[in-house]
């Protein structure tokens, strides 16, 4: 069964709104295959106004309902749903994307839109500390993290005691903060115990 344009916009709508039970009516008579296809014309799909809107019940609903790659899906700005959660400020949300078991996982918030922003950068724009601590906190930060080459040296490093460590975080600009945290403290610490 085609589904018309007015049906589509409704179905987009009771999302935005957070009308749970349109959805489920709306599932019970079309079923969830069609959910995955609909957009409106800026390419925004269903979990796109869930996430903006705050919706954790609609949410909760349409997960296990919908196919996983729908946490990834971009609109016409390159925005994912959990862009929109963090330019919202819905923790709840987004932390239910990212700790989604089917989904990408800790991947989306490293997606970037057409303006370059990833989700932890448009929290960081949205004045949102919450959202970009709890994104930091849970990011990978090592992109090269699992290389085997990685692996075999840092074996054949001593403990690690007393070393410096550095470290690198990207901005929402793009621009890269270095700092160094020092293990002078540690090696102090060990050598009083």
């Amino acid at each position: 069964m085609s589904l018309n344009d007015d049906e589509k916009d409704d179905l987009l709508l009771a999302c935005r709104y957070g009308d749970l039970e349109d959805v489920q009516a709306f599932v019970k008579q079309y079923g969830s295959t069609p959910l995955a296809d609909i957009r409106d014309d800026n390419k925004n799909c269903m979990l796109h106004m869930v996430c903006a809107n705050g919706h954790i019940d609609l949410l909760n609903y349409l997960l296990p309902i919908l196919p996983p790659s729908m946490l990834s899906v971009q609109n016409t700005s390159g925005s994912t749903p959990l862009h929109w959660a963090a330019l919202n400020k819905h923790l709840d949300i987004a932390q239910k994307i990212v700790q989604h078991p089917e989904g990408p996982g800790l991947d989306l918030i490293d997606v970037k839109n057409t303006a370059g922003h990833s989700p932890l950068g448009e929290a960081e724009l949205a004045g949102w500390e919450e959202g970009a601590k709890w994104f930091v906190e849970v990011m990978n930060l090592d992109p090269e993290q699992g290389s085997k080459e990685q692996d075999e040296d840092d074996a054949t490093l001593d403990d690690g005691v007393g070393r410096d460590i550095e470290v690198e975080i990207e901005d929402a600009d793009g621009q890269i903060a270095k700092m160094t945290i020092s293990g002078a403290n540690v090696d102090e610490a060990s050598k009083s115990s």
